[in-house]
């Protein structure tokens, strides 16, 4: 039987004077490349070229040595970003003014904790990187956290390595293969906090924390904005807190409940507008807000609401399942607010303004109806059963 063999062929767009070249790689799949040649005599003998090179690489890593050869004659240059680690670099490089600081933050971390899991093979061609790759990752992820949070870095690697393959550094998009973990079946919906549980924190909270809680009762806003609150972002005379979200860089004007203006009515003692309100909070803000995250948590198990690990060496896994199993985190004073404003019978419209939420959408998934509410609502419908009972008798 003859192996038949597909031949280099040639296209032309439209806008551009050159002839692209399409071939065959090493690894079985066709790509197009520009030839810089504007006549189809030449394009087509460096394309059947490059298909000859391309025929002789027969091994998985030579593809990339292929790759830069045709980058090289077409473009008399070294292919640019030739490795994984120097890519990402760049790639977060370029984008750090295009992005919110929050999502920039979140695609630093998980670029720089992959190139690290990749170790010495970080600094080896981009091209090289496989399917394979990205599955450990994913699962290396899995083992300590959770499955969306494995995804969600397969999500933003993904984004990034088609970026690559659009600037034509790879010829496909390795996590794009990636398959999606199972969401964990151990994980529970966050839901508001009562009265009486928040009372509890704030019985065991000291005077930052309590000042945090109430900032997160009072605006429903997150926990790392409340921390990074500084006196510029509190007007006392017009009784307003403004800020830009840093998760979205929205720009958010709040009114100050009498509770919130007594607060920082009581604190207010410094006279420098840029200085945090909550100074332990904004320095570990400004390094790891998880962190923040943390010491809610035992701030919830010293009121009684989650539990804590049982001896030292469970200590991580006990954190995990605290986050896990628990219906309760700093998250859950936005679902406390959203909740408790349209329970009071407050517009939605006005509740989505003040949180902060994109959509209605949003916001109905952080609304808690409680049954009073509903059953208040559902007795302000008429009695239909009542007219029947009155209608006057047919004559």
């Amino acid at each position: 039987m003859v192996e038949t063999q597909i031949m280099a062929s040639l296209r032309k767009f439209p806008r551009s004077p050159y002839w692209y070249g399409c071939f065959t790689m090493p690894d079985g799949k066709r790509v197009q490349r520009s030839t810089a040649e504007t006549t189809r005599k030449a394009a087509q003998e460096k394309a059947d070229e490059w298909e000859k090179m391309s025929r002789e690489g027969a091994k998985a890593r030579q593809v990339h040595k292929v790759i830069a050869d045709i980058y090289r004659r077409a473009h008399q240059t070294e292919l640019p970003n030739s490795t994984t680690r120097l890519y990402l670099t760049s790639w977060l490089e370029r984008r750090k003014g295009e992005i919110a600081p929050a999502s920039y933050a979140a695609y630093k971390g998980r670029a720089t904790h992959f190139i690290e899991w990749l170790g010495e093979y970080a600094d080896r061609p981009l091209a090289e990187l496989e399917v394979r790759h990205i599955v450990g990752y994913r699962d290396a992820l899995a083992k300590r956290l959770s499955a969306n949070t494995a995804n969600q870095g397969v999500k933003l690697l993904r984004v990034i390595l088609e970026d690559a393959r659009r600037e034509q550094q790879i010829a496909e998009n390795p996590a794009k293969d990636c398959g999606r973990l199972k969401k964990d079946t151990t994980s529970t919906t966050r839901r508001p906090f009562t009265i009486d549980e928040l009372k509890n924190v704030l019985a065991v909270a000291d005077e930052e924390w309590r000042s945090m809680i109430l900032c997160g009762i009072y605006t429903g806003q997150r926990l790392a904005d409340i921390a990074r609150l500084t006196w510029a972002n509190v007007d006392l005379v017009a009784e307003e807190i403004h800020f830009r979200t840093g998760k979205t860089s929205r720009p958010v004007r709040i009114p100050m409940t009498a509770p919130l203006l007594q607060l920082f009515e009581n604190r207010a003692s410094n006279d420098n507008p840029r200085a945090p309100i909550h100074e332990r909070a904004a320095k570990l803000a400004a390094i790891n807000s998880s962190t923040l995250s943390r010491q809610f948590g035992e701030l919830l198990a010293d009121a009684g609401l989650v539990s804590r690990p049982t001896n030292h060496d469970a200590e991580g896994k006990g954190r995990r399942a605290r986050r896990q199993l628990s219906e309760l985190s700093f998250h859950s004073l936005r679902h406390t607010a959203t909740s408790m404003m349209k329970n009071a019978g407050i517009s939605p419209a006005v509740v989505q303004d003040i949180i902060g939420h994109e959509s209605a959408e949003i916001s109905a998934h952080y609304t808690h109806i409680d049954a009073e509410a509903k059953r208040k609502a559902l007795s302000s419908l008429p009695d239909l059963m009542a007219t029947n009972k009155t209608a006057p008798a047919k004559k």
